[in-house]
C-alpha cells in the first residue's frame, strides 16, 4: 500500500472516530462558532480596550450570557415553575368562566354565540387537564434541556472567541483555496451572521418592549411576557398570536372586556402591522448598512428576513443562526464560482 493511501486511510478513521465522539455536541458547536462569528466584532471591541484576549473573551461570552441566555433561561425557569403550581382546581375555574362567558357575551359577540357553544360540546375538561400536566411536565424538561445546551454553548463560544483565529489560519492552511478566496469566505459569512445577530437582538426586543408595556398596564408581569413575546414573534405568521390570544380569552373570560379588546387591537395593528411588518425589515436594512463598509457587498435584508423564516421552520429555535448561515454560505461559494469562471474565460481570451 501506498503510503498516502495509509494515511488517507488513517484519516477517514480518525475523522469517524470524531465524529462519533463528539456527535452529542455537533449541534452546540456549530451554533458557538456561528454566534462567535456573528460577535467578532464585539470581540475586537474588547481586545482592543482590554489588551487582553483572554479577558475579552470571558467579558464577550458573559455579555452573550447575560443579553441572550439569560432572558430565555429567566422565561422558562418562571414558566416551569407556573406550570408546575398548575392544579385541576384552577382549570376547572377557567372552564366554567368561559362557559359563563359562552353563555352570556356581551351584545356585539351574540352573533358567536353558536358557534362557541358547539365549541365547548366538544370540550371535554378531563382530558384537557390531564394534557396540560402532560405539556407542564414536557416543558419542564425541554427547559431543563435547553438550559444545559445553553450552558455549553458558552463555552464552546468562549473557546471559539478565544481560539478563533488559530482554528481559521490552520484551516486556511489544509484547505485548498487561495487566500483571497478563504477571505473572501470568512468576511462574507461573518458580515451576514453579524447583521441576522444583532437584527434578531433588536426586532425581538423592539415587540417584547411594545407587548410587555402593554401587559404591564393591565397588571400583568411585563418582564416575563414581554421576553416570551419578543422570542414568540422569531415564529412566522403564529408567533404573536400565541401570545395575545390567550390574554384576550382570559380577560373575556373574567368580565374585562375593555382590556380583551384593547389587547388584541393593540397586538394587530401597533406590533403585527406596524412593528413587524413594516419596522422590522427597517431594522434589518439599518444594521445591515451601519455594519458593514462601502465596499462590502450586502445582503438584501428580504433575504436576510425570508432566511431567518426559513431557517426557524426548519430546524426550530437554532434555525434563526443557521438559516442566514447556509443562505450565506451559498451565495458566498456562487461568488466564487462566478470569480474563477471569469478567470477562466479571461485566460482563454488572452489565448
Amino acid at each position: 500500500m501506498k503510503p498516502q493511501f495509509f494515511i488517507a486511510a488513517l484519516f477517514a478513521v480518525s475523522l469517524y472516530g470524531m465524529y462519533y465522539l463528539y456527535s452529542p455536541f455537533l449541534l452546540v458547536i456549530l451554533i458557538a462558532g456561528l454566534l462567535a462569528i456573528s460577535t467578532s466584532n464585539i470581540q475586537n471591541f474588547f481586545e482592543h480596550y482590554l489588551k487582553n484576549k483572554l479577558l475579552a473573551s470571558l467579558v464577550s461570552s458573559l455579555l452573550l450570557a447575560v443579553l441572550f441566555f439569560a432572558p430565555l433561561g429567566y422565561f422558562l425557569t418562571t414558566l416551569t415553575i407556573e406550570l408546575n403550581n398548575l392544579s385541576a382546581e384552577t382549570i376547572h375555574q377557567v372552564e366554567a368562566s368561559i362557559r359563563a362567558f359562552v353563555n352570556n357575551p356581551p351584545s356585539y359577540l351574540l352573533f358567536l354565540k353558536p358557534y362557541l357553544q358547539d365549541t365547548l360540546k366538544e370540550l371535554d375538561i378531563n382530558s384537557l387537564t390531564s394534557n396540560a400536566l402532560g405539556i407542564a411536565g414536557y416543558i419542564g424538561a425541554f427547559s431543563a434541556g435547553f438550559l444545559k445546551n445553553a450552558f455549553l454553548v458558552i463555552i464552546f463560544y468562549f473557546f471559539a472567541l478565544y481560539n478563533g483565529s488559530v482554528m481559521i489560519n490552520f484551516l486556511k492552511r489544509i484547505v485548498q483555496m487561495s487566500v483571497e478566496e478563504s477571505t473572501l469566505l470568512a468576511r462574507e459569512l461573518s458580515d451576514v451572521m453579524s447583521v441576522v445577530f444583532y437584527s434578531i437582538i433588536a426586532t425581538a426586543m423592539f415587540q417584547g418592549i411594545l407587548f410587555g408595556a402593554a401587559i404591564s398596564y393591565m397588571g400583568y408581569n411585563g418582564l416575563l411576557f414581554g421576553i416570551m413575546y419578543g422570542f414568540a414573534s422569531l415564529i412566522p405568521v403564529i408567533g404573536g398570536i400565541l401570545m395575545w390570544l390567550p390574554f384576550m380569552i382570559y380577560e373575556f373570560s373574567i368580565g374585562n372586556n375593555t382590556n380583551a379588546i384593547f389587547i388584541a387591537i393593540y397586538s394587530i395593528i401597533m406590533i403585527s402591522i406596524i412593528a413587524d411588518t413594516f419596522i422590522k425589515p427597517i431594522i434589518i436594512r439599518e444594521i445591515n448598512q451601519r455594519l458593514l463598509n462601502e465596499g462590502d457587498t450586502k445582503m438584501n435584508e428580504l433575504v436576510i428576513f425570508f432566511a431567518i423564516i426559513a431557517g426557524l421552520t426548519t430546524f426550530g429555535f437554532w434555525g434563526m443562526i443557521l438559516g442566514p448561515a447556509i443562505t450565506a454560505f451559498f451565495f458566498t461559494i456562487l461568488k466564487l464560482f462566478e470569480a474563477r469562471s471569469q478567470e477562466c474565460l479571461d485566460k482563454n481570451l488572452n489565448i
